[in-house]
């Protein structure tokens, strides 16, 4: 399939800046056989008592840094964790840097500088090495950084975003990016989901900024996927599989989670545990062997999330519930409105 395929009009004005307040006020579009207009509340009527939820608990780091090369800005999004001071990045301007250079972040007469060299450019994507490591690095990033939010949020992130940019199961640092289809739970709707019988179960992917990287193949079978680290526990997979034996659905909460879980589903149906990096890229015709319902946002046109989701749903299902969004004032993107999806068997 073309990359063009996946393409769809969406005025400026959908893309949502801010979240809605209350988390669960967000309005809902179920997409089965037939559309659905409703709000985040709604979504324990619409599962089913025994049917598990799995949620990625990752949390977003302040990734975005701002330093100097010599008089030139650099800005700094870390992409992936490579070492104990080593992470992958996209760094701009990223042509006028070169191994061997040295970007100042932060001069603390106490602590020293905080500072990263580049070892290694790879097209894009800028290797860094940062004068701290470990809990030290993660201590400054908290000190000198700021939420990573999407290049299509034109605003600078604020101290709102600290914590509207965390899902309410946030708990393992490392993504660079939220899984925003969690941004819509509160306290209030898991406490109703409970009372409903719906179980859930954290599994953990850490996003990278690559989930934003645009697509630029016009053959989708071109396109190479960036990695990210995940991890499912012996646990997580158990309760997966006994859902499944016992006849309950699989509600995968977010486009990460599902990535992770269909890496490690077996070609049985069974979940198996797993820990390392994945670079699964699923588009129409795809076989899902985990997950039943897939609850997530509103897409990129063109993006391979636009892509996951047609796989799932139906790309023709998919068309039209995009259009039924964009004609209803849906709120697009990581801030915007929610879905959720039943799944189309390929034929």
């Amino acid at each position: 399939m073309k990359t063009a395929d996946f393409d769809f009009d969406l005025p400026p004005d959908r893309i949502a800046e801010h979240p809605v307040r209350p988390r669960d006020a967000a309005r809902l579009l179920e997409v089965d056989a037939q559309l659905r207009d409703l709000i985040v509340r709604d979504l324990p009527a619409l599962l089913q008592p025994g049917d598990l939820m799995v949620v990625n608990d990752t949390r977003v780091i302040p990734a975005r840094l701002d330093g100097r090369r010599g008089e030139v800005a650099v800005e700094i999004t870390l992409h992936k964790r490579l070492g104990e001071r080593e992470w992958a990045t996209f760094s701009k301007p990223g042509k006028r840097l070169k191994p061997g250079d040295i970007i100042l972040i932060a001069t603390d007469p106490a602590e020293g500088d905080f500072s990263a060299e580049v070892i290694a450019k790879d097209g894009m994507e800028v290797r860094l090495r940062f004068s701290a490591g470990g809990a030290a690095l993660m201590e400054a990033l908290h000190r000198h950084g700021r939420m990573p939010l999407p290049p299509y949020i034109r605003r600078k992130a604020d101290a709102g975003d600290d914590a509207d940019y965390q899902t309410v199961f946030a708990a393992r640092e490392g993504a660079v990016a939220a899984p925003t289809a969690g941004l819509h739970f509160t306290p209030e709707l898991l406490a109703a989901l409970d009372a409903r019988g719906v179980r859930r179960v954290p599994v953990t992917l850490h996003v990278g900024a690559g989930t934003f990287l645009p697509v630029k193949v016009d053959d989708i079978a071109d396109h190479k996927m960036h990695s990210e680290w995940g991890e499912i526990s012996p646990e997580a997979a158990a309760a997966v599989n006994e859902t499944r034996a016992a006849g309950g659905r699989i509600v995968s909460v977010g486009t990460t989670a599902l990535r992770i879980l269909e890496t490690a589903g077996r070609e049985d149906g069974t979940l198996a545990p797993f820990s390392g990096d994945t670079d699964i890229f699923i588009t129409p015709g795809y076989r899902f062997r985990i997950v039943d319902l897939l609850w997530t946002n509103f897409h990129l046109p063109k993006s391979t999330l636009f892509m996951l989701v047609c796989a799932f749903a139906g790309v023709e299902r998919m068309r039209a519930a995009y259009a039924h969004a964009i004609d209803g004032n849906y709120r697009f993107f990581s801030y915007g409105d929610a879905s959720l999806l039943h799944r189309t068997d390929p034929s």
